[in-house]
């Protein structure tokens, strides 16, 4: 058996889900998880974790899915032998987080469990004002780039219509966000979190993902902050 990642847009109306799962059935192929990653605008974006017998299947399973009406293949990947259950892969990013107490390590820590919890390619922790990766695994991209892009999209996101007249001269290449990179600010650390899947995209629920782990890193920031003045409160004294 051959497992692969189904990724569908279809009409949020009852039925709609049933219909697409019971095409997937149709070619004898076993729907082993349904995740929904988006909702909005009288639209459902839903992921199948799908077992075919053979990659033989894969044109017959696309174009079934294909004919329930209003629904959209987005993309297919073919997935590990083995799955892992994200609500825990979250569990072991916090675990290894806070039980981490110098701040590079902790840094180390992030990169590597955040490409886990994302399928991620490449992960890195970039001081973008500086342009130097920090951290990272994988084949992440050079630290100019990645400090270029980050630039370039954050003024595009902030000024989708154009630049206002007296920010003209002073913005840089503006960048439109590449669907399979992802990126999110690391408030208490002055740094960015970045990712990237080559060849498939970030949802809304990924990028949710993404940004509940910088969070988790920001409190750990505050956490190794805070403990020196918790020690020697006198309280502790004796």
């Amino acid at each position: 058996m051959v497992m692969y990642l189904l990724r569908v847009a279809l009409p949020d109306r009852p039925g709609a889900l049933g219909a697409v799962a019971s095409r997937i059935g149709a070619v004898r192929a076993d729907v082993v998880a349904v995740d929904i990653v988006g909702r909005g605008d009288g639209r459902a974006v839903d992921e199948f974790v799908v077992e075919l017998a053979d990659d033989n299947h894969v044109s017959l399973l696309l174009s079934e899915v294909a004919e329930v009406d209003g629904v959209q293949v987005e993309e297919i990947r073919v997935l590990p032998d083995v799955l892992t259950d994200r609500r825990y892969e979250a569990y072991d990013t916090a675990v290894a987080l806070m039980s981490e107490h110098l701040p590079h390590q902790v840094l180390s820590i992030l990169a590597v469990r955040a490409a886990i919890e994302l399928a991620a390619k490449w992960c890195a922790v970039v001081d973008v004002e500086d342009r130097v990766v920090v951290a990272s695994t994988g084949r992440a991209p050079a630290a100019p780039w990645l400090a270029a892009y980050v630039e370039g999209t954050r003024w595009h996101l902030r000024h989708p219509d154009g630049a206002p007249p007296d920010a003209a001269l002073a913005r840089p290449e503006a960048h439109s966000p590449a669907a399979d990179v992802a990126w999110v600010d690391l408030v208490a650390w002055d740094l960015v979190l970045a990712v990237g899947r080559p060849g498939w995209s970030f949802g809304a629920d990924d990028r949710r993902r993404l940004s509940a782990v910088a969070r988790l890193a920001d409190a750990r920031w505050t956490d190794l902050c805070e403990r020196p003045a918790r020690q020697s409160h006198p309280s502790r004294a004796g």
